[in-house]
């Protein structure tokens, strides 16, 4: 699994929630992004997660071997959409790399609304 890192005294295995909110807290710190909103959004409102909340807007899944990542955000109008996105994807990945030791194989940035901040 990727989430396990391996050394000469036993294993260590990264829960998902960590990576959850390490990547949150990347994510947010991105220019252009407003905020992150809940991954289960029942009544289809988009309410912008607070500090505290961010690993709520974070899907982390495990397929096989692949690590994957889902964000789930809120971009600033008139800024590029590809071009936050590219950002965030650039800083999350640089952040588990740092932070882990390892980067996530895919991560998708899913836009649910447009917002002045």
């Amino acid at each position: 699994m990727k989430n396990i890192i391996k050394t000469s005294l036993g294993e260590i295995e990264i829960s998902k929630d960590v990576i959850a909110v390490l990547a949150g807290n990347a994510a947010v710190e991105c220019y252009g992004l407003v905020g992150m909103v809940s991954r289960k959004m029942s009544d289809g409102l988009t309410e912008l997660l607070g500090r505290e909340n961010l690993h709520k807007g974070v899907e982390v899944r495990l397929e096989g071997d692949l690590l994957i990542i889902d964000l789930h955000v809120v971009v600033q109008y008139g800024i590029k959409i590809h071009e936050v996105a590219n950002n965030v994807i650039e800083k999350v990945s640089f952040t588990l790399e740092n932070f882990l030791g390892f980067e996530p194989d895919k991560i998708n940035v899913i836009v649910h609304g447009v917002r002045t901040k």
